[in-house]
């Protein structure tokens, strides 16, 4: 049986982890709250966004538009969202089980023509280890992509949405896949993998005929179809990117609460364990004190 000094160690050092949960879980919401507050500003605009996309593309006007453009793929890009740190479950675990069902899928391509932009230090890490060389540069480079999550900017996201949206344009890409968290509450996000470009127009089509009860309406579109489109396309895309970022964020933070909840659950039940442990220790060194004391009364 254990000493009542090892039990006692025991209980301090359960006690001071249990400690530094409890404190990176009230770090995590605070973060969580902060990013919450980011994305209820943000959705609104979203909303209309796609909103008035949906409205455009089920129009009786024809839809031509390079965004649109489904080509055979022979260069892929992929982004993938993960966190810098760890403790927060199956978070990057998932994203990294996820990077390895797209690389099956593509694997025809050859690694040359898989371009990775891993955003966030663990699944840089991954995908270093599986023999692949991140696509950074002195733009975009390990820190500039390690900030998007750690702060979550719409400026930079917005600048590197472009920056894809430019590639695809120029057909140095032919599509952009999309691996990130989708947040629905603190309880509740989705691992979701998606095509960022070429847009598929169905997805605003039905995003418009859900929200939208009423009769198409004629719109007279200045200066152009083709313009305008192109401007609510890119301002749709750069307003998409950010919520990604916002919504691996949020799910992060969400994951790391609670993990570090069960991790402070546990050390709890841990600590009242060994506290039944320290009373039965004490309670068996007393009672065989007490024998001693006794016997030695009868010689």
């Amino acid at each position: 049986m254990s000493s009542l000094k090892e039990v006692k160690s025991r209980i301090n050092s359960v006690k001071s982890t249990r400690k530094i949960t409890s404190a990176m879980k009230m770090v995590a919401s605070v973060k969580l709250h902060k990013v919450e507050t980011m994305a209820e500003n943000m959705l609104p605009y979203q909303f209309k966004l796609d909103e008035m996309l949906g409205k455009f593309l089920t129009s009786e006007n024809s839809i031509t538009s390079p965004y649109i453009e489904k080509r055979p793929v022979k260069k892929l890009a992929l982004i993938l969202f993960s966190s810098n740190t760890s403790f927060c479950g199956a978070f990057n675990s998932n994203v990294t089980k996820s990077f390895l069902k797209e690389i099956a899928n593509y694997s025809k391509l050859g690694k040359e023509n898989i371009i990775i932009y891993p955003i966030g230090k663990k699944i840089e890490y991954e995908v270093k280890k599986l023999g692949y060389e991140p696509a950074f540069d002195s733009t975009f480079s390990s820190e500039f992509f390690q900030n998007l999550m750690d702060k979550p900017n719409a400026e930079n996201a917005i600048l590197f949405s472009k920056f894809l949206q430019e590639k695809f344009l120029k057909k140095e890409i032919d599509k952009i896949r999309v691996v990130f968290h989708h947040f629905k509450s603190t309880n509740n996000h989705r691992l979701i993998s998606k095509d960022f470009l070429p847009i598929n127009i169905y997805e605003f089509k039905d995003f418009k005929s859900k929200n939208d009860s009423k009769s198409n309406i004629d719109y007279i579109i200045e200066p152009s179809n083709i313009v305008m489109l192109e401007r609510l396309v890119d301002m749709v895309l750069t307003q998409k990117f950010v919520t990604y970022m916002v919504d691996s964020s949020a799910s992060e933070h969400s994951a790391r609460i609670m993990s570090m909840q069960i991790a402070t659950d546990n050390a709890d039940e841990l600590i009242d364990d060994l506290g039944i442990l320290y009373n039965k220790t004490r309670q068996n060194i007393i009672t065989a004190e007490l024998l001693d004391i006794a016997g030695a009364s009868n010689l």
